[in-house]
């Protein structure tokens, strides 16, 4: 019994070092998930700050439909994973800032302005989502570039593409300094268009080519190419270097926004599927420790029942033949019939003479003539 206790303690120790290596391994895969399922609810608000920073400069006092809509969204969210992703206190001041938006006056510069506050808040919001949920560091090259791409290059995208249309239409209405100062800043606008767009491209690149989605390719084609045509578009209305061509780039900013939005969506769901795939193999792994560490126990203690069992018949046998030894012996050193014992068995050749039985001894001799 000590021997199998001291084979089953160690066994126990490893299987509960794999369970809570495993444990670990399966609350990070949680996490993930909980931030994937965040960011699919925070992606529809940077688009929709996008089109309400147009309305604005265009006019429009009232809150777009789409912000209230992707606030409402993302207030879910947060109350379900808000705690765990530490992002409530940025949610709750972010809130704050839309909720303020549509009663901003005071000219296009300053409604510009406490948008650009806005979305920089956001794209902060997209940050937090994706490293507290630890997404950043995901020991898989297809789920990080991925999540590089929806949480970090997708929403500077929209921002810059939104911020580049509505910049070059804020510099055609302005005159002297300021707009010179909003010609600038449309310059750098394009220049970060092109830079994020090559960095997105290259990441989705990277994505493909180590992903273990068989459904990834084929569900980034279509988008890509939409994605790509709106780039186009928005280059030849920036027309770098000459006047911007306003109309294009509104054209390009809807459908680049629109390209984005469903490529976001694409890439969510697949950081999803792939997620969801680690979790089952996590699951499958813990049910097999249980498994081989069940199948261990078993032989264990049959190997233990069968030992002892053996060892009973062993000495069961020796007993046996122990008893038989004696018993041998007891009758070789028993004399026959009525006899007295004799000490050295039946062996005729050690047999001690009868002095008192040997013909002429002592009365059979004929006495001496002294006697007579």
């Amino acid at each position: 019994m000590l021997l199998t206790v001291l084979v089953l303690l160690p066994a126990a120790g490893l299987l509960l070092r794999v369970l809570q290596e495993n444990s670990k391994q399966r609350d990070n895969v949680q996490l993930e998930q909980d931030g994937t399922e965040y960011l699919n609810a925070l992606v529809p608000l940077i688009s929709a700050l996008a089109e309400s920073q147009s309305a604005a400069l265009q006019g429009v006092a009232t809150e777009p439909a789409s912000v209230t809509a992707a606030v409402s969204r993302v207030q879910i969210a947060d109350d379900k994973f808000g705690k765990s992703l530490e992002t409530t206190t940025r949610w709750t001041d972010l809130k704050t800032k839309i909720a303020k938006l549509p009663k901003v006056t005071g000219g296009s510069v300053k409604i510009f302005t406490a948008h650009v506050e806005a979305a920089d808040l956001t794209v902060q919001l997209f940050d937090s989502v994706r490293e507290n949920s630890t997404l950043n560091r995901d020991p898989d090259a297809d789920v990080w570039f991925l999540q590089e791409v929806v949480a970090k290059q997708a929403p500077v995208a929209v921002t810059a593409v939104s911020r580049m249309s509505d910049l070059a239409n804020m510099a055609i209405a302005a005159s002297g300094q300021t707009k010179r100062t909003l010609t600038a800043q449309f310059s750098y606008q394009v220049q970060k268009v092109q830079e994020v767009v090559g960095d997105l491209t290259d990441g989705l690149q990277e994505a493909v080519n180590d992903t273990n989605s068989d459904t990834l390719s084929g569900n980034l084609v279509s988008n890509l190419d939409s994605f790509r045509r709106g780039i186009e578009a928005a280059n030849r209305g920036a027309n770098f270097g000459g006047a911007p061509n306003v109309s294009v780039l509104v054209t390009a900013q809807s459908t680049l926004q629109t390209a984005l939005s469903a490529l976001s969506g694409v890439v969510l769901k697949e950081i999803s599927g792939l997620l969801d795939d680690r979790s089952d193999t996590l699951t499958y792994k813990r049910v097999e420790a249980f498994i081989v560490f069940g199948v261990a126990v078993t032989l264990i203690i049959v190997a233990t029942l069968w030992t002892r069992g053996r060892s009973r018949q062993v000495q069961s046998a020796l007993a046996g033949e122990s008893g038989r030894d004696v018993s041998v012996q007891a009758a070789g050193a028993t004399g026959g019939g009525n006899g007295p014992a004799n000490p050295y068995g039946n062996n005729p050749y050690d047999q001690a003479p009868n002095y008192g039985e040997i013909s002429n001894y002592g009365g059979g001799r004929e006495r001496s003539g002294a006697v007579r």
